[in-house]
């Protein structure tokens, strides 16, 4: 008998969840009325899938959680979203004063701050991307420092071994930081392992986390737990970004800056 109850619990979570993600957003009340059960199971029901991490509790029921789909090679990327990311850009460089040491991550967006950059006077640049590397390796007033490492050729930055023994050499420096998904409850994901490892190590280096992500990354989880939300302690983005989410994070005191 009880082998059947969690079948059928089973099967009906599997239901609801394919019901959710149809929907995008349902009320307790709604699962009530569609399934016949009820409001504890409705509630038990979202709290199960919600700890699978497959819905994202909201208060009086849930929303479906929105998977980033497969990440595609940078320069691909860099097309994507490219006027969101110059103005982020724009408004990122403006935090970084002649004289500083600072890191920059991978990323596209990161890789349009590093343009902006070139023109600097004094400014020492650690990164382990290749891309930010080559965009400042000839600007006169900028010393670049690249970290040693594997290549992983569709991101064209450095991880693995090597990599992380040079960051462990780092202490207390500014990082502009690239992500490739925000989510108040899942924190900052990416879609690499070998990515994700030394990003945790950059953020762990961090005096002061600047985060540059357009709107797409919002509301988004991806497979890899970087960090959480309160790793974050500036946050640059573009106009197009959810309301709410923007509101959520200047509660949970991330300064954001709309670009």
């Amino acid at each position: 008998m009880a082998d059947t109850l969690v079948e059928s619990a089973t099967e009906r979570q599997r239901r609801l969840l394919a019901w959710i993600e149809q929907r995008e957003r349902v009320s307790v009340p709604e699962i009530i009325d569609r399934f016949a059960v009820s409001p504890a199971t409705a509630r038990r029901d979202l709290e199960v899938l919600a700890g699978e991490g497959k819905v994202q509790r909201v208060h009086g029921g849930a929303i479906a959680m929105r998977r980033t789909p497969p990440e595609p090679p940078v320069m691909q990327r860099a097309l994507e979203q490219a006027e969101e990311k110059r103005r982020i850009a724009v408004a990122a460089a403006t935090l970084i004063a002649d004289g500083e040491t600072i890191f920059l991550s991978s990323g596209t967006t990161v890789m349009e701050v590093a343009y902006l950059l070139r023109c600097r006077r004094d400014l020492t640049v650690f990164t382990n991307s290749l891309l930010v590397a080559t965009v400042l390796a000839d600007a006169p007033g900028v010393e670049v420092i690249l970290l040693g490492g594997m290549v992983r050729s569709s991101e064209r930055s450095l991880v693995g071994t090597l990599t992380m023994r040079s960051l462990a050499e780092l202490r207390a420096i500014k990082v502009i930081f690239g992500i490739r998904a925000i989510d108040l409850e899942q924190g900052l994901t990416n879609n690499s392992f070998e990515e994700s490892v030394v990003d945790r190590e950059i953020l762990r280096v961090a005096s002061e986390m600047i985060l540059v992500a357009d709107y797409t990354k919002f509301g988004r989880v991806s497979t890899v737990f970087v960090a959480p939300i309160e790793a974050i302690d500036v946050l640059v983005t573009d106009a197009a970004a959810p309301a709410d989410m923007v509101a959520a994070l200047r509660v949970a005191g991330v300064d954001v800056h709309l670009a």
